[in-house]
């Protein structure tokens, strides 16, 4: 598989790949680091991953060779500290800068930090969204639509707390309050969506069993579905580590409880379920990616009930009743408002 453009980017850099305790961010490719390992032999080399699917396909591959993390806040649990960060620009500004304070206390004195990116994807402004954690930031390379940075850490080790990074805001839908945490880069992040509005709405009278919340970002679905219908059950995933932590943080706050935890699509989902809920993705970082939710409204009929159902919004550009009706059965369209579509349908035999 040809390494992203980014990754091919940092390879034609690679004199300044070399370090012994570097420390990889947001890799979207597990081939990079047979060209790190190659570059720095000797080297304790990190990955750092809030991608589940990343991460496994990482620690997979190369097990003792490289240290893999999946968490939503990293923590050096070495003695030396990390003198090089690889940094893979995420997907919005304000994760970037999240994340830079959470690695400053890990951080060597001087440590280089390399940021890399589409253009497209903002990395552009690193320099300016840098500025409280560098002493020099300087764009040393592009190609292919992306950007190369190299930023030197100015020692600022100031205690980083993940408490203070979660954005709180209340939501009131169909006559239910909820207080909603989510930490940067979480879809819904600081209010609620008119997909989400929409579809929490017009869910059916009755819900009872065992709900799952299908790309559950900051948890509000599960935590509407928890709080009408207290006679359900809630599971929640998501591939994101941000997210996952920040569901937990909103049952946690709503006094609710339920299952939370990672999953590439459905590959950690085990048993029935009465009904699915969701608001599935499309977006892979910043790339338009139908793959995940096709796959999900493909599979997701093992793991209905007899008489399950599965509702989800999407933009009514979208062409997922077909696949719904192929893969389980004819969807009912429940609502069609303001680019949204409501899809339903039961489980058939």
């Amino acid at each position: 598989m040809p390494l992203s453009n980014p990754s091919q980017l940092l390879l034609r850099n690679d004199q300044l790949l070399g370090s012994n305790n570097p420390l990889v961010i947001g890799c979207p490719d597990s081939e990079f680091f047979d060209a790190l390992l190659t570059i720095a032999p000797t080297a304790s080399v990190n990955s750092y991953q809030v991608n589940f699917a990343h991460f496994q396909q990482t620690q997979s591959r190369y097990q003792d060779k490289v240290s893999c993390t999946f968490s939503e806040h990293y923590q050096n649990t070495s003695a030396s500290k990390h003198d090089l960060v690889i940094f893979y620009f995420p997907k919005s500004k304000k994760e970037y800068q999240f994340m830079l304070a959470m690695l400053a206390p890990t951080l060597a004195d001087d440590a280089l930090i390399l940021v890399v990116g589409e253009n497209k994807s903002g990395v552009k402004s690193c320099d300016k969204l840098s500025k409280d954690f560098a002493s020099s930031c300087n764009k040393i390379d592009s190609a292919r639509h992306c950007s190369l940075f190299a930023i030197t850490f100015n020692n600022n080790k100031q205690e980083f707390v993940l408490d203070n990074w979660f954005s709180h805001f209340d939501i009131d839908v169909a006559g239910i309050n909820l207080h909603i945490c989510s930490l940067p880069g979480v879809f819904s992040s600081g209010e609620l969506d008119n997909g989400t509005r929409l579809l929490l709405e017009n869910l059916t009278k009755h819900i009872s069993g065992k709900v799952l919340d299908f790309g559950c970002g900051a948890g509000i679905i599960a935590a509407f579905v928890a709080k009408k219908y207290p006679q359900t059950t809630i599971d929640l995933i998501d591939v994101n580590a941000l997210a996952i932590a920040s569901a937990k943080k909103t049952l946690q706050l709503n006094q609710l409880s339920g299952q939370v935890f990672p999953s590439d699509g459905l590959s950690h989902v085990k048993g029935k379920y009465q009904a699915v809920i969701s608001n599935p993705p499309f977006h892979q970082g910043i790339q338009t990616n139908y793959h995940a939710t096709e796959s999900f409204l493909k599979e997701i009929k093992h793991y209905l009930s007899h008489s399950g159902s599965l509702t989800i919004v999407a933009n009514n550009f979208l062409k997922y009743a077909p696949i719904i009706k192929s893969a389980i059965a004819e969807p009912t369209l429940v609502c069609n408002r303001n680019g949204f579509a409501i899809h339903h349908c039961q489980n058939s035999k």
